[in-house]
C-alpha cells in the first residue's frame, strides 16, 4: 500500500493516524510524513524501542511485558491503542517484532506483530518475514500501511 493512498484516504474521511513503533523505529511515520499534506492527517508517533518505554509512553501493560516480553500480539494491539489515545488520533498503528539478526526473548528474527486500533476496530496481524534487518523493517512498515489501508477500504494494488 502506498503511503500516498493512505494519506489521501484519511484526508477524504477527515480522519487522523498516530503510530507507536518498536522494531521500525519511526519508519511508518516517516513514510506517511514524506507525503505532501500529511500534516492534515498525521497526529504523531512514538518510537518505543526500549521495552520500558512501551509501558511509560504507550501505556502497554507492564505485567504483559514482564510475562510475555515485548514481542507479542497483545503488545502490538496495546501499542496501537496507546498511539491512538495518547496522540488523539482516529487510528493507531503499533508495531513490535524482531528484525534480527539474533532472536529476542526466544522469538526468532522476522517475527512481527502489527496492531491497528480505531473507534470500533482492534486487531493484530502476525507475520513471519524473511531477509535481513533492513528488509524485515521495510516489510513491517509496508504491512502496517496495508493493514490501515484495508480498514480504510482502499483497494490494494
Amino acid at each position: 500500500m502506498d503511503a500516498r493512498d493512505v494519506v489521501a484516504a484519511l484526508r477524504e474521511r477527515g480522519e487522523t493516524v498516530a503510530t507507536a513503533e518498536s522494531l521500525t523505529a519511526g519508519l511508518v511515520a516517516v513514510a506517511l510524513t514524506d507525503v505532501p499534506g500529511a500534516s492534515a492527517v498525521v497526529r504523531g508517533g512514538l518510537v518505543v524501542y526500549a521495552t520500558d518505554l512501551k509501558h511509560a509512553l504507550a501505556g502497554v501493560d507492564a505485567d504483559l511485558l514482564a510475562e510475555h516480553g515485548a514481542v507479542h500480539p497483545e503488545v502490538a494491539r496495546q501499542l496501537a491503542e496507546g498511539a491512538r489515545t495518547r496522540c488523539g488520533a482516529t487510528w493507531g498503528l503499533g508495531l513490535t517484532g524482531v528484525a534480527g539478526p539474533d532472536p529476542q526473548d526466544g522469538v526468532p528474527p522476522g517475527t512481527v506483530h502489527v496492531g491497528l486500533s480505531g473507534r470500533s476496530v482492534s486487531t493484530v496481524q502476525t507475520f513471519t518475514l524473511g531477509g535481513g534487518r533492513h528488509e524485515v523493517r521495510a516489510a513491517s512498515a509496508a504491512a502496517a500501511l496495508d493493514l490501515l489501508g484495508e480498514h480504510l477500504k482502499i483497494s490494494i494494488r
